[in-house]
Protein backbone atom coordinates (compact mmCIF):
# COMPACT_ATOMS: atom_id res chain seq x y z
CA UNK A 1 0.00 0.00 0.00
CA UNK A 2 1.21 3.37 -1.12
CA UNK A 3 1.42 6.21 2.00
CA UNK A 4 1.99 9.57 1.28
CA UNK A 5 3.24 11.36 4.60
CA UNK A 6 5.75 14.45 6.38
CA UNK A 7 9.24 12.70 6.74
CA UNK A 8 9.72 12.61 10.60
CA UNK A 9 12.72 13.67 12.67
CA UNK A 10 14.15 10.29 13.01
CA UNK A 11 14.28 9.86 9.29
CA UNK A 12 15.56 12.53 8.37
CA UNK A 13 18.62 10.30 7.55
CA UNK A 14 16.43 8.87 4.51
CA UNK A 15 16.88 12.43 2.72
CA UNK A 16 20.94 12.14 1.87
CA UNK A 17 19.88 8.90 -0.15
CA UNK A 18 17.18 10.72 -2.10
CA UNK A 19 19.47 13.42 -2.65
CA UNK A 20 21.63 11.36 -3.94
CA UNK A 21 18.91 9.87 -6.31
CA UNK A 22 17.83 13.16 -7.53
CA UNK A 23 21.12 13.61 -9.40
CA UNK A 24 20.39 13.61 -12.92
CA UNK A 25 22.39 11.02 -14.55
CA UNK A 26 22.97 11.52 -18.09
CA UNK A 27 24.59 8.58 -18.62
CA UNK A 28 23.34 5.44 -16.12
CA UNK A 29 26.02 3.20 -16.93
CA UNK A 30 28.99 5.67 -15.41
CA UNK A 31 26.89 6.95 -12.43
CA UNK A 32 28.69 10.20 -11.17
CA UNK A 33 30.27 8.76 -7.56
CA UNK A 34 28.41 9.11 -4.39
CA UNK A 35 31.29 11.09 -2.98
CA UNK A 36 29.44 13.80 -4.60
CA UNK A 37 27.37 13.97 -1.66
CA UNK A 38 30.58 15.72 -0.05
CA UNK A 39 30.29 18.92 -2.39
CA UNK A 40 28.71 21.74 -0.01
CA UNK A 41 26.38 22.84 -2.86
CA UNK A 42 24.85 19.14 -2.86
CA UNK A 43 25.24 18.81 1.43
CA UNK A 44 23.40 22.30 1.14
CA UNK A 45 20.27 20.00 0.68
CA UNK A 46 20.35 17.26 3.14
CA UNK A 47 23.04 18.73 5.70
CA UNK A 48 21.08 19.63 9.41
CA UNK A 49 17.80 18.88 7.83
CA UNK A 50 14.94 20.33 10.12
CA UNK A 51 15.86 23.98 10.90
CA UNK A 52 12.83 26.49 10.37
CA UNK A 53 11.34 26.33 6.63
CA UNK A 54 12.58 22.65 5.57
CA UNK A 55 9.64 20.19 4.79
CA UNK A 56 10.01 16.96 3.47
CA UNK A 57 7.50 14.61 2.38
CA UNK A 58 7.98 10.74 1.80
CA UNK A 59 5.90 8.00 0.02
CA UNK A 60 6.33 4.66 1.59
CA UNK A 61 5.33 1.22 -0.59
CA UNK A 62 5.01 -1.62 1.68
CA UNK A 63 6.95 0.37 4.65
CA UNK A 64 9.48 0.57 1.87
CA UNK A 65 10.70 4.60 1.60
CA UNK A 66 10.47 5.01 -2.39
CA UNK A 67 10.85 8.98 -3.20
CA UNK A 68 10.34 12.06 -1.65
CA UNK A 69 10.12 15.76 -2.35
CA UNK A 70 12.06 18.58 0.15
CA UNK A 71 11.76 21.95 0.13
CA UNK A 72 14.67 24.10 1.30
CA UNK A 73 15.75 27.97 1.41
CA UNK A 74 19.46 27.74 0.97
CA UNK A 75 20.83 31.29 1.27
CA UNK A 76 24.12 32.48 2.32
CA UNK A 77 27.72 31.55 1.28
CA UNK A 78 26.42 29.01 -0.82
CA UNK A 79 22.92 28.91 -2.44
CA UNK A 80 21.00 26.23 -4.15
CA UNK A 81 21.04 25.60 -7.62
CA UNK A 82 17.18 26.48 -7.84
CA UNK A 83 17.64 29.65 -5.60
CA UNK A 84 15.07 32.31 -6.54
CA UNK A 85 15.76 34.91 -3.21
CA UNK A 86 15.58 34.16 0.44
CA UNK A 87 11.91 33.52 1.17
CA UNK A 88 11.42 31.11 -1.70
CA UNK A 89 11.79 28.03 -0.90
CA UNK A 90 13.23 25.53 -3.35
CA UNK A 91 11.98 22.10 -4.35
CA UNK A 92 13.97 19.01 -4.46
CA UNK A 93 12.28 15.81 -5.37
CA UNK A 94 13.57 11.92 -5.86
CA UNK A 95 11.50 8.87 -6.83
CA UNK A 96 13.82 5.40 -7.25
CA UNK A 97 13.59 4.53 -10.83
CA UNK A 98 11.68 1.58 -10.86
CA UNK A 99 8.27 3.68 -9.28
CA UNK A 100 8.72 6.32 -12.37
CA UNK A 101 6.28 7.16 -14.41
CA UNK A 102 3.64 5.62 -12.15
CA UNK A 103 2.19 9.42 -11.05
CA UNK A 104 3.45 9.21 -7.78
CA UNK A 105 5.92 11.88 -8.18
CA UNK A 106 3.13 13.95 -9.16
CA UNK A 107 1.66 13.01 -5.81
CA UNK A 108 4.37 13.69 -4.21
CA UNK A 109 4.79 17.23 -5.53
CA UNK A 110 1.26 18.32 -4.75
CA UNK A 111 1.35 17.35 -1.93
CA UNK A 112 4.53 19.52 -0.69
CA UNK A 113 2.70 22.41 -2.86
CA UNK A 114 -0.95 22.11 -0.26
CA UNK A 115 1.43 22.32 2.16
CA UNK A 116 3.53 24.85 1.01
CA UNK A 117 -0.06 27.11 0.93
CA UNK A 118 -1.02 26.36 4.21
CA UNK A 119 2.44 27.99 4.96
CA UNK A 120 1.78 31.07 3.95
CA UNK A 121 5.09 31.40 1.23
CA UNK A 122 3.99 32.74 -2.44
CA UNK A 123 6.08 30.66 -4.63
CA UNK A 124 8.60 27.85 -5.00
CA UNK A 125 11.54 27.15 -7.41
CA UNK A 126 13.30 24.26 -9.09
CA UNK A 127 16.17 23.87 -11.14
CA UNK A 128 16.36 21.37 -13.91
CA UNK A 129 18.90 20.07 -16.36
CA UNK A 130 17.52 20.37 -20.09
CA UNK A 131 17.43 17.03 -21.06
CA UNK A 132 16.05 15.55 -17.42
CA UNK A 133 12.89 13.68 -18.93
CA UNK A 134 10.96 15.08 -15.52
CA UNK A 135 10.44 19.29 -17.12
CA UNK A 136 7.25 17.79 -18.55
CA UNK A 137 5.62 16.79 -15.31
CA UNK A 138 7.18 19.86 -13.56
CA UNK A 139 5.26 22.17 -16.67
CA UNK A 140 2.08 19.62 -16.53
CA UNK A 141 1.97 20.74 -12.41
CA UNK A 142 2.34 24.61 -13.55
CA UNK A 143 5.95 25.31 -12.98
CA UNK A 144 6.95 27.76 -15.80
CA UNK A 145 10.51 28.30 -17.08
CA UNK A 146 11.91 32.03 -15.59
CA UNK A 147 15.32 31.73 -16.55
CA UNK A 148 17.26 29.22 -18.82
CA UNK A 149 20.86 28.56 -18.22
CA UNK A 150 23.55 26.76 -20.50
CA UNK A 151 22.15 23.38 -18.79
CA UNK A 152 19.23 24.06 -16.60
CA UNK A 153 16.59 25.85 -16.27
CA UNK A 154 14.80 27.74 -13.39
CA UNK A 155 11.62 27.25 -12.92
CA UNK A 156 8.92 28.89 -10.24
CA UNK A 157 5.46 28.13 -9.10
CA UNK A 158 2.75 30.63 -7.79
CA UNK A 159 1.35 29.01 -4.66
Amino acid sequence: MLIIRELKQIEYYLLKEFVYQSIFQRDETNPIPRTALDDPKIKAYYENFGRDGDYCIVAFLNDNPIGCVWTRIIIGDITGFGNIDETTPEFGISLLKEHRGQGIGTRLMESMLTLLRSKGYKRTSLAVQKDNYAIKMYQNIGFKIIKEMDEEYLMLYDL
